[in-house]
């Protein structure tokens, strides 16, 4: 009875299934994201009464989309075809594009690192030498194969580490995008208000020059002093200082707009329109939310996992890396027996290395990679502490915002009846033209701070919807 030999393709099979098994470890600490600082509600979310009283009207579609297009919020036709070409225009993004980009061929590179890698190789030799006249030719073709099993988790390690780092650019993405639509948003409404103040300026222009012109009347009649003329002509040429004032800073705003539409400023305006007062009441849902919906935390939880990952390539350094190689192929002295079943050739193979000193060079990146996966929990939850305090500090700018709006209004209504009263008292006699001065300077100062404050709350919105990480759902019945 004939005693069973294994063929070489036997042991190749059983070595492969060996190591598969040995595949199952893993030196990679299991990960768990990091425990970090939640309060169970925002403390400066308003109650029902504070809203009323605050005079807030509730103006959020319900049928806003997550992460959708929140500009349209604001109802300005003119902003949501801005924003729409944000995400194709602004370098920033298309620069996170490009980086979230080479983030996925990482992660392809590191995934074939599991798999073996194949060739295909072919020689033809001529040789002689001496004083022989003969000369022998050679002629090879084999295909060969390697193959690093992961034995302890190194290579999925990078596969994870690779992933985790798609992840967290996919994140960096996200906030390119929403810090691009916030800065665009504020820009453009910060270019409405100087539109709105130099409107008013406008019409304060035309007010003070007609003052000027019942000064020059009462002093040619010598009523008046040649110091309420002066005092006229001051304040009308301050007003018109303070309209280049806004020219200068509405072609700013304008600038600025066009860089992040990725244009150049020679090549954009943008018409003066009526501004469109809009403050829509954001919904801030609850705490646990954040964690998931802003970029910024999600690129910070998955770098964390990221450096997880770094441990485990580390720690593999301690244990033995193996490599299998394998190769069939045919040579002959002639290509018309090359593929001859008795010219073939093939070889197995199997080595392991391990370093046996290195004089601690392994534990010291293991305890390097370590102590950056402890960094990255620290930068993680410091965003997360950042991001609530920024929910925070929008929720008390959106109560206070709303309640000053309504003083300014009332301080610049009384303030337009002092300046009518103080211009009619000084044409009687009754009073002297500084008394105008300041009433005319208090008027218009409260004006522009209405004004201010209108734009503020606007931009405050845009800052708080920031800071919630983007657009929402709201819930329908």
């Amino acid at each position: 009875m004939s005693k069973y030999v294994p063929t070489p393709r036997y042991h190749l099979i059983a070595l492969a299934v060996a190591t598969a098994l040995l595949g199952a470890c893993s030196v990679t600490p299991t990960y768990q994201t990091p425990a970090a600082p939640q309060p169970a509600a925002y403390k400066e979310t308003p109650g029902d009464a504070d809203r009323a009283a605050a005079g807030w009207t509730a103006a959020a579609p319900a049928d806003t989309l997550e992460r959708g297009p929140w500009w349209q919020l604001f109802g300005d036709p003119v902003l949501n075809q801005l924003a729409d070409s944000i995400e194709v225009n602004n370098q920033n993004v298309a620069a996170a594009v490009a980086s979230y980009a080479q983030a996925r061929a990482l992660v392809t590179e590191q995934r074939a690192t599991l798999f073996p890698s194949v060739d295909l190789n072919g020689s033809a030799t001529r040789s002689g030498g001496g004083g022989d006249t003969r000369t022998a030719n050679q002629y090879r073709a084999n295909i060969g194969a390697s193959w690093e099993p992961d034995v302890w988790g190194k290579l999925r390690a990078g596969v994870g580490n690779a992933n985790a780092s798609l992840q967290a650019s996919a994140a960096d993405l996200a906030a390119a995008r929403l810090s691009a639509q916030g800065e665009l948003a504020t820009n453009y409404f910060s270019l409405r208000q100087t539109d709105a103040e130099k409107a008013l300026l406008d019409a304060t222009v035309d007010g003070y020059a007609r003052v000027l012109q019942i000064t020059q009347n009462r002093f040619d009649a010598g009523i008046a002093a040649k110091s309420d003329l002066l005092q006229a002509q001051t304040q009308l040429a301050s007003a018109r200082i303070d309209q280049i004032t806004l020219v200068r800073q509405r072609a700013t705003l304008e600038h600025a707009i066009a860089v992040l539409l990725g244009k150049a400023a020679g090549d954009f305006a943008l018409a003066p329109a009526a501004w469109n007062i809009v403050v829509p009441d954001v919904p801030t849902g609850v705490p646990s939310t954040l964690l998931q919906r802003r970029p910024d935390i999600a690129a910070a939880e998955r770098r964390v996992a990221a450096a997880n990952e770094q441990i485990g390539i580390a720690r593999s350094a301690y244990f033995p890396s193996l490599n299998l190689t394998g190769s069939f192929g045919y040579g002959a002295a002639s290509t018309g027996g090359l593929f001859n079943a008795s010219n073939n050739l093939w070889s197995l193979g199997l080595s392991a290395a391990q370093s046996l000193f290195d004089a601690g060079a392994t534990k010291a990146r293991v305890s390097g990679a370590e102590a950056q996966r402890d960094q990255a929990i620290a930068s993680y939850r410091q965003t997360v502490l950042t991001a609530f305090a920024d929910v925070e500090n929008q929720l008390t700018a959106t109560r206070t915002l709303a309640q000053q709006q309504d003083l300014r209004k009332a301080a610049s209504e009384a303030a337009d009846q002092v300046e009518v009263q103080m211009l009619n008292r000084y044409r009687a006699g009754q009073v002297s033209y500084s008394d105008v001065v300041t009433a005319q300077q208090t008027a218009l100062s409260a004006r522009r701070s209405l004004v201010q404050s209108q734009a503020d709350r606007q931009t405050t919105a845009i800052a708080l919807i920031q800071s919630l990480g983007g657009g929402w759902h709201a819930q329908k019945d």
